[in-house]
């Protein structure tokens, strides 16, 4: 199938997201679409999804002219996407999720589910992917609930597949899978976009790229005739900084420590300590309890063993409240799930965590509040049009942004980040690094938590590495290199 669109213009009010935008794609190819956070590439998704209808414009299939009013006029053409923030069902099983609205039945009209179950092992089997689809949806890590995703679109059959993001919350031996697979579909002639903002694996995975830049299409071809830096540059339309980030500097008083932190199976003997002004990280593989560890410090999570510390005196921490009055500030990892509040304004997202602090007998300072977000919006470069915009109206990288706005409005005194560049372009992602540092230099002590191990190298002054749960080792400045985080992450010595 060959997929072309054209001349394809988009406004949300008086925000233009698109401007005569064209995009191709053959079967049998992979095509990167490319661009920073709010450039408009899951607009224009979006718009061939069926979800949003252009203002301007026109798609082509084979040729033929189509309109698409639903979601489901485009699956009925071969064209399954698979969002960034993923759509399964929490309390469903992943057969369920599977077939949510064409589920077999039996004559009768009741639901086949041996007949579901069976048909998603065989896709299963396919992907080489050991999971029973009576799981329940819940009872998965974001990994596999993103597999299930790219599963489901597999079952659909479809002749174009959309991957927003896909590889964003998987492990590396996930993500070999998923090329593996992604390979496949495209020797077989299916035509795969594939957006992404790890510009590695575009040059590994895909043939051909196009890259948006607030709203507007600034280059395309083949990536055999391109380069990461020459992609970075298109997308923010500057060169980007891809040296160390680290720098000499004076550390004060540990901050935060813990010791003897323990929570079975997930975690166990964990020691540390982090310095006014220091950036230390936590890094390993997916499943190695770093972010576990952490939600126990934050009183997220209950049940560990051990002790931990602020500024030397020892605390017992079981809310989130409660750290918070302690100096801990947490950004988390899931911003879909734990980040965010869908239901509530950008505003009322980036300030909720101050807002005990700003009211007075019940009521809120409402124009401290929006003053406190206005200099951090500016701060941090957040395209929005409103405040009073629900928070679901942004891109995935300014909400990431929105989040990290709430937590710098609390100064807190220790602020962990758990993959805080998770789903942002490379413009933003340069930004956050700028921003952790700069509170670095004012005195915070900052705890990054992230499996890019190019992110530790770059922005930390020193790194624990975990495997299964465990700390295996500690590298320091220039000690820090892929090889030797990547040994120790596998359970390796260096």
């Amino acid at each position: 199938m060959t997929l072309e669109m054209k001349g394809i213009y988009k406004s949300f009010g008086a925000n233009d997201v698109l401007r005569d935008v064209s995009f191709t794609l053959s079967g049998g190819e992979i095509c990167a679409l490319l661009g920073e956070n709010g450039a408009g590439k899951s607009t224009l998704m979006n718009i061939l999804g069926g979800v949003h209808h252009a203002d301007q414009g026109q798609i082509f299939l084979d040729g033929t002219p189509v309109v698409f009013q639903t979601p489901a006029d485009s699956l009925k053409h071969g064209i399954a996407f698979i969002h960034q923030e993923l759509n399964l069902v929490n309390d469903l099983a992943i057969y369920e999720n599977m077939f949510i609205g064409h589920e077999l039945k039996k004559k009768g009209g009741l639901l086949d589910a041996p007949r579901m179950i069976a048909r998603t092992k065989e896709i299963f089997e396919k992907m080489d992917l050991d999971l029973d689809p009576r799981t329940m949806v819940r009872d998965l890590d974001a990994s596999y609930k993103q597999i299930v995703e790219i599963a489901r679109a597999l079952l659909m059959e479809a002749s174009i597949i959309i991957m927003d993001e896909p590889t964003t919350s998987l492990t590396e031996p996930e993500i070999r899978r998923v090329f593996d697979m992604m390979n496949t579909l495209k020797d077989s002639g299916v035509g795969i976009v594939f957006i992404s903002h790890k510009l590695r694996e575009v040059m590994e995975i895909c043939t051909r790229f196009t890259v948006l830049r607030d709203g507007n299409m600034v280059s395309a071809g083949d990536i055999a005739e391109t380069s990461i830096d020459r992609l970075a540059h298109d997308m923010v339309g500057h060169d980007v900084r891809t040296k160390s980030l680290r720098r000499a500097h004076e550390v004060g008083d540990t901050v935060l420590s813990g010791k003897g932190l323990t929570l079975e199976p997930v975690f166990r003997n964990v020691n540390f300590e982090v310095h006014a002004g220091e950036v230390l990280g936590f890094t390993g593989l997916l499943g190695d309890g770093r972010s576990e560890l952490f939600q126990c410090i934050f009183g997220a999570r209950r049940g560990y063993t051990g002790t931990v510390a602020v500024d030397g005196r020892e605390l017992r921490i079981r809310s989130t409240t409660q750290a918070l009055k302690a100096g801990i500030g947490y950004v988390p990892r899931n911003r879909k799930e734990n980040g965010i509040i869908k239901d509530m304004s950008i505003l009322e997202n980036g300030s909720i965590v101050t807002w005990a602090r700003d009211s007075r007998i019940g009521f809120l300072k409402k124009k401290k509040i929006a003053d406190a977000f206005n200099r951090q919006e500016q701060e941090l470069h957040i395209k929005l049009g409103s405040v009073k915009d629900l928070i679901g109206s942004l891109s995935g990288g300014n909400q990431q942004k929105v989040v990290l706005a709430k937590w710098l409005t609390a100064n807190p005194r220790v602020l962990v980040f758990d993959n805080p560049t998770q789903g942002v372009d490379v413009g933003a992602k340069e930004e956050i690094y700028d921003i952790i540092l700069k509170l670095a230099d004012a005195g915070v002590a900052i705890i990054v938590l992230s499996s890019e191990a190019q992110e530790i190298i770059r922005v930390c002054d020193r790194t624990l590495v975990m495997f299964h749960g465990d700390v295996c080792g500690e590298l320091v400045g220039d000690e820090m290199n892929e090889q030797a985080i990547m040994r120790l992450a596998t359970g390796g010595q260096v």
